[in-house]
């Protein structure tokens, strides 16, 4: 039996050996709440998810709680500069520390039922009003913590405390990100979108153009889609860049530059917009002139939080609205397509399709999760092959 709740003969398709006779994952992969229940545990608590941006707290004594899976997290900026992060739990009888998306900027943790406080590196400072009872020691009662990293700008926790280390779950993607100095970058703007798909979904339309001159026509005229080129991953990563066309500089609605260009980039990325999907959650565009992301919260098997974000040197010279107005246009375009393949893929005609190799990310991706399914262990992706594209 699977480890997933799902038919082993279904997850055995994608992972088939042959690429023409691979088949996608099953309509029950996007649309069980038992599923999505197993993803929160093995995929979005035993591996490193993105949970936003450090500059969001930068401030000693910040703190936020925010769903991690299927438990809550609270992160503190020590006033040693440390970030660390713990389970959402007092000690002493479980209520929740912060509400859900609660922020707050003070010098302890302080649960609101009983007024405990913790010391903001999870040692418990003081059980207000706590009775004398023999052999109590408030050092028997730290916040659990979970592993925080910091990772050019971007916050990744494992709740469970034993994926591998993040360097090692990000590989090679560190260099191929080094030349954007992604950590010098700020948020200048923010949108937000409920959208009405599974998670995956998004990942997969976001990993293939072969869609793109059916549904983006201005993608297109300022990046051409057979231009699309994979790298080959050491990470949970997959993606590779775009060029732009002669007349573009940017990907806007325009070809018009946003800002300047990034002062890192050689000759080349100056002509290039990458694409990297970390999984399980965070999308990562760098352009020449900024660099866009899209974070994903799944909420229920059928829909989807997504926070992009434009972020642009501190104190440069650009327009957000630029990136703004295209990227919300081509955003809207993938969402509606993304919506409507949840719609067929749970209507009673779907069954599983051929992969084309244009949507080698694809399989690449849906490899990683069916393996995932059936033996609970995460794999780096396959490299993709586009040489019969």
């Amino acid at each position: 039996m699977p480890v997933a709740p799902l038919a082993t003969q279904d997850l055995e398709a994608v992972l088939a050996e042959d690429f023409g006779a691979a088949r996608t994952l099953p309509a029950r992969a996007y649309a069980s709440e038992e599923v999505l229940d197993w993803e929160r545990t093995r995929v979005f608590e035993e591996g490193w998810v993105c949970a936003g941006r450090s500059d969001e707290l930068a401030e000693p004594k910040s703190q936020v709680a925010l769903r991690v899976g299927s438990g809550g997290i609270v992160l503190a900026r020590g006033e040693d500069g440390v970030l660390r992060g713990f389970h959402n739990s007092c000690r002493h009888r479980g209520h929740e520390l912060l509400a859900d998306g609660e922020c707050a900027k003070r010098s302890t943790i302080a649960c609101p039922y009983h007024s405990w406080a913790y010391n903001l590196d999870g040692t418990l400072k003081t059980a207000t009003r706590f009775s004398d009872v023999p052999g109590f020691d408030t050092a028997d009662f730290p916040l659990i913590p979970v592993a925080v990293r910091e990772w050019n700008g971007w916050i990744f926790i494992n709740s469970s405390a034993d994926a591998p280390e993040l360097e090692s779950w990000l590989g090679n993607l560190t260099d191929h990100l080094a030349p954007w100095g992604i950590d010098e970058l700020t948020i200048e703007a923010r949108h937000e979108y409920v959208v009405q798909a599974n998670w995956k979904l998004i990942i997969e339309n976001y990993l293939e153009c072969y869609h793109c001159p059916t549904i983006h026509p201005e993608l297109c005229s300022v990046s051409p889609p057979e231009s699309a080129e994979a790298l080959e991953p050491t990470g949970m990563w997959l993606g590779g860049p775009m060029e732009l066309r002669e007349e573009a500089e940017t990907m806007s609605l325009g070809g018009e530059r946003a800002g300047a260009t990034l002062p890192g980039l050689d000759s080349r990325q100056a002509r290039q917009v990458f694409y990297f999907a970390v999984f399980p959650n965070l999308l990562i565009s760098p352009h020449p002139d900024y660099v866009m992301s899209h974070r994903l919260e799944p909420l229920s098997p059928r829909e989807t939080r997504v926070e992009c974000a434009w972020m642009f040197p501190r104190n440069g010279d650009f327009d957000t609205s630029i990136a703004e107005k295209f990227w919300d246009v081509t955003n809207g375009q993938d969402f509606g397509a993304c919506e409507a393949v949840q719609r067929g893929i749970e209507s009673r005609g779907f069954v599983p399709g051929p992969f084309d190799y244009r949507e080698s990310g694809v399989h690449a991706l849906q490899k990683v999760v069916a393996q995932a399914y059936l033996t609970g262990e995460f794999e780096r992706p396959d490299a993709v092959d586009m040489t019969a594209v």
